[in-house]
Formats: C-alpha cells, sequence, structure tokens
C-alpha cells in the first residue's frame, strides 16, 4: 500500500543538514550575482530561477518533505531520495549554470583555482559519461544488502547522504552540462553506444529488488503501531525496486540525448574543420593518414 496523496504532499520534517546546504548553496549563487551586478553585469533571471525553485526547491522538498521524514521506516522513500538527490537535484541545480556564474564573477586566483577544479582529474572521471551511469549502478547495489539497513538506522548516516549524494550527482553532471570535458566524435560515438548497455546495467538493482521474494536488507521489523497505509516489509521492497528502477531509466534518457547533440555538434564542428582546408593540405592529411596505418 502507499500512503494517503494528501499525507505524501503535507507531511515534513526538519533536516538541519540540508537547511545548512541550503542556506550556503543560495549564499554563494547570491554572491556570484551580487558581484556581476557590482561590475555592472546582470545574470540572466530564469537561470537564478532554475536553480532556487527548481535545484534548491527539489533538494528541500525531497529532504523536509514525506521521503525525508519517512526514509528510515520505508525502503522504497529511502532508495527513491537517494536517487532523486543523485539524478533529479543535480541536474535541476545545474540549469542555473551555477559553474558559468562561479567563472564570470571570480577573477584572479579564485579564477584559476575554480578552473582547476573543474578540469582535475576527479571531476573529468565523475563527468565521463561511461563512468557516470556505472557510478549509479554500484551505489544502488548496496541496496541488495543488509548494508541498506544500517544507513537507514543510523541518523549521521543520513546526514551525510544528505550532504554527500548531491554532491556526487553535480560531479556528473555539472562537466558534461558546461561541456567542460572535450570529446572527439569518434569517442563521443563509443560512448553514445554504451549508454544503451549501461541503461540495462541501471535496470538490475532495481529488477532485483522487486522480482526478489524475500528481504534482502533483513531489516528487523518496526514495533509500535503503524499508518493502515504502511506497507509489510516485502511489498516496501518491491515499491523501492519499481520507483528506483523508473528514475534511473528515466535519468538515462537526457544523457543518451546529451551524448547524441554532442556528437552532431563534434561532428559538424569536425566537418567544418576539413571543409576549409585546401586541396594541397587535404591530400598531405591523406596521404599522412595511409602511412600511419602501414
Amino acid at each position: 500500500m502507499t500512503p494517503p496523496l494528501t499525507t505524501f504532499l503535507t507531511t515534513w520534517h526538519f533536516d538541519p543538514v540540508a537547511f545548512i546546504v541550503i542556506l550556503g548553496a543560495a549564499a554563494l549563487y547570491l554572491a556570484g550575482i551580487l558581484s556581476l551586478r557590482r561590475r555592472g553585469h546582470r545574470w540572466p533571471r530564469r537561470l537564478a530561477v532554475y536553480y532556487f525553485a527548481l535545484g534548491l526547491g527539489s533538494y528541500a522538498w525531497i529532504s523536509f518533505g514525506f521521503l525525508g521524514a519517512y526514509s528510515s521506516e520505508l525502503r522504497w522513500a529511502f532508495t527513491t531520495r537517494i536517487a532523486l538527490l543523485l539524478f533529479v537535484v543535480p541536474a535541476f541545480l545545474s540549469l542555473g549554470k551555477p559553474i558559468g556564474l562561479a567563472r564570470a564573477a571570480l577573477h584572479g586566483r579564485s579564477r584559476r583555482v575554480t578552473d582547476a577544479v573543474v578540469n582535475s582529474r576527479i571531476v573529468r572521471l565523475f563527468g565521463n559519461a561511461i563512468f557516470a551511469p556505472l557510478f549509479a549502478c554500484a551505489a544502488f547495489l548496496v541496496f541488495l544488502s543488509p548494508v541498506a539497513a544500517v544507513l537507514r538506522d543510523s541518523p549521521a548516516s543520513e546526514w551525510i547522504i544528505t550532504g554527500i549524494t548531491p554532491l556526487a550527482g553535480l560531479l556528473m553532471v555539472l562537466p558534461i552540462a558546461t561541456h567542460a570535458v572535450v570529446r572527439t566524435s569518434f569517442f563521443i560515438t563509443i560512448e553514445f553506444l554504451l549508454a544503451f548497455v549501461e541503461m540495462l546495467l541501471d535496470a538490475v538493482p532495481g529488477l532485483l529488488l522487486r522480482l526478489n521474494d524475500g528481504v534482502l536488507d533483513h531489516a528487523p521489523a518496526i514495533l509500535g503501531r503503524l499508518p493502515l497505509w504502511f506497507p509489510n516489509a516485502l511489498h516496501d521492497q518491491h515499491l523501492s525496486g519499481d520507483l528506483l528502477w523508473f528514475i534511473a531509466e528515466i535519468a538515462d534518457i537526457p544523457v543518451l540525448i546529451f551524448l547524441f547533440v554532442r556528437w552532431t555538434q563534434s561532428d559538424r564542428r569536425e566537418g567544418k574543420k576539413l571543409d576549409e582546408l585546401t586541396d594541397e593540405q587535404m591530400e598531405e592529411l591523406t596521404q599522412a593518414h595511409l602511412r600511419a596505418r602501414r
């Protein structure tokens, strides 16, 4: 069973870690906007709306609402909350172009540090369209083990999840969204093909949760009076699998669309460079290519 819609929409609780994260993220973004304004520039209002309303708004709804309140009691609330924090919230935050704002607002040493972080090896790894779905699949496999029950029952781990999960999602989303990682059309084609395979991999944790007839996390039963809509442990696990499968598969679609768009842009860019070559340069390039194949 699932909760009534009114219960789902009106239940809330206070998460101090989420509150601190929201304040910090909002303060940094506003500081960037004010810095640009002092220099006579204006940041597009629609980007600020995306960042605050969609990005921080969705983060607040997930953290303070039903999913956050019942994360320790319900498996499906726990897994859905993590999946949304990993995929949806970072995607909405990226619409506000926070990296673009930082680059426009900062200068000197601060700008160089920001560029160094964005171009660092760890960010390039997370921003790889091949690595990101594999990382998500590996993280979701934790839900098939008793570790999931330990994470749900520990307030410290819940607070860490609240702060770290969106950060991991941002590491995967921002390098791709800001074109921080430059790829050739051949590499993008390989990424595009492998992304289809990874769509199947992403479905594995959700399918295993849904199809298994045993409770995989071995969490102890909840004692005391429960709401009438509260599901039993097995049905709770099945709901968790359904929602996890749905969210993981939907989250892969924007990646595929982005890879396709990036492939067409890269192919057009490379084609334009070839068109600009003279006949002599094209002949020299062809001969160099043939010599390399010998």
